[in-house]
Order: C-alpha cells, then structure tokens, then sequence
C-alpha cells in the first residue's frame, strides 16, 4: 500500500493562538516542505529545533538553497558541492529522505548541460538522501534519462502532469491552474489527483500543497483518504455559500469581469457534498457592476 505524506510548503502561515506554527503544523500534517533553506542558510540549532518540534514519525523534506538552482546551476564546482554539502547536513538532522532541486524555467538543459549536471549528482554522497528534481523548463530526453540512470525523483504538478517514467516515490508540488499560487482546489480535482496517485501505485506518494489556500486543499484531501469524504468550504450551499467566500475579501464595487479575476478560483459549496470553482456561477451572472456580496448572491439565485 502507498505511503501518502500530505502537508504544504513551510508552516509560518499556519497559526494556532500560544502555540508555535510547526508544532501546531505537525498535530494536523505528517509532512512538510522546508521552504526557508531555499532563501537562507539556518544555524544548524535552529535545524535541531525544528526537529525536536515535532513527533518521531513526522517527515521533512528540504528545499536546496537558490545559490545552487538559479545563480550557479548544476555545475560541478566547488561552491555547488559545498551548497550541497550543507544542504545533505541538513537533510540529515531532519532526518529527511528528500532534498529539492527547482531549476527555473530560464534554466533550460541540453546535452552539455545534462552531463554537468551528471557529473555532478554521481559524485555527490547523498546517504540515505534522494534528490527530487522540478524542472521548470520543458523536459528534455537528456533530462529524463540523467533522472533514470541516476535514481533521481523527478517532481511534478499532478493536478496539471503526470510522471515521465516509472518511480517508487511520487513527488508532487501542487500549485494548480490559477496564475501563479492564486488557487483553490475542488473536490473533482482533488480526486483526480488521487487517481492519478492510484494508478501509478507508488511506495510513497508526496504531496506539498502550494496555493494560496495550501492549508485548507492539504487538509481536505487528508480527510478524504481518512474518509472518503471531503470537508466543505463553509456552512452555507449555493449563493449562501458564494456570498460567505466574497465576504472575507472582496472590496466593492467590482465589476463582472473583476469578480471572475479576483475570486472566481475560489471553492464554494455547491451542495453538501460538491464543490465548485466560484467562476462557474459568476460567468452567467449579468455584465454590470456590483456594489455588495448581497447584490452578486441575489443574481447568483436568479439564475
């Protein structure tokens, strides 16, 4: 049976009144992303701490720092072995299987590129430490096999990809089809997700939820697998349900167009048991500007 390790990238948005975030992260989620060794380079104390914080079970995994991935790229020199080094130290107070590798899209890898990159991974003493490796630009052949031949994992979005080759590890970053990490996941898409995983029947299936709602979409499918059902968006359905959502942030008056833009990824309880993109109902609504949630639930209800 698959392993599923569900939680989001970093902790400090999850708070919890007097209690610290990733202790409080770690009584909801039995996975985590470590996002700040990407942007810093943290005292080893603080690595410990973090590890003390949480139960004996609880897996983390690493984020290489952006020296590496868009400043030197996979060169091997020997500022990336020392990045590296330090990134594996880490991995290994955390007692993390995983270390992250996100190449931008800039960084595109041919042939010349792929066998540095090579030379670097097959000289590396990684232990017990895989590498996971998001290639943001287009895949290559040459990249494809260098992840093959090398055991690397490699790490896609499953609500948009699916994985090139065979793995027994799944690793996915899921960001979904918003604009950047503007985006909430549905209860279709988060079975979809799950199907794909499924399929593929891996030992360990990694999911790091990234929108802007990651707390919530990681939670939600956490209850799923717990449950086979999902837990709603609010306490309301329909234009009840939609007028709740556009009353935490909507600042009025919005035109039609600027309430597709602006909320219209949101999730809102259709019935008891669906929920829907907001955009699907705001489409049909009439094309003038509305000054109040009110006003768009009123012409959510007349349609």
């Amino acid at each position: 049976m698959t392993d599923y390790l569900v939680g989001t990238g970093g902790w400090a948005y999850f708070n919890v009144p007097d209690k610290p975030p990733l202790k409080a992260y770690s009584e909801v989620f039995n996975f985590v992303e470590v996002n700040y060794t990407f942007y810093e380079y943290p005292k080893e104390r603080m690595v410990k701490q973090w590890r003390r914080m949480v139960p004996g079970d609880f897996t983390f995994a690493v984020r290489c720092h952006q020296d590496l991935t868009h400043r030197i790229g996979l060169k091997p020199v020997d500022e990336a072995y020392s990045i590296l080094s330090r990134m594996v130290n880490y991995c290994e107070i955390l007692d993390s299987p995983f270390l992250i590798l996100e190449t931008p899209a800039s960084y595109a890898i041919n042939k010349e590129e792929a066998r540095e990159a090579r030379n670097l991974f097959s000289s590396l003493t990684l232990r017990d430490v895989r590498i996971v490796w998001e290639v943001r630009a287009p895949s290559t052949a040459p990249v494809l096999d260098l992840m093959q031949d090398l055991n690397l994992i490699e790490c896609i979005d499953l609500s948009i990809d699916t994985p090139s080759g065979e793995s027994d590890i799944v690793y996915s970053r899921l960001f979904g089809k918003g604009k950047h990490n503007i985006y909430q996941f549905t209860d279709e898409e988060l079975l979809n997700i799950d199907q794909k995983i499924n399929r593929i029947n891996p030992r360990i299936a990694a999911l790091s939820y990234h929108g802007v709602r990651m707390n919530t979409d990681a939670a939600r499918y956490m209850r799923y697998k717990k449950t086979g059902t999902f837990i709603p968006i609010t306490d309301f359905t329909g234009a009840d349900s939609a007028k709740v959502i556009l009353s935490e942030d909507a600042q009025f008056p919005l035109s039609k167009k600027e309430l597709i833009e602006h909320q219209g990824w949101k999730v809102i309880d259709l019935r008891s048991k669906e929920r829907v993109h907001l955009s699907e109902f705001l489409s049909k609504i009439p094309n003038k500007i509305y000054n109040s949630a009110d006003e768009v639930a009123k012409a959510l209800e007349e349609l």
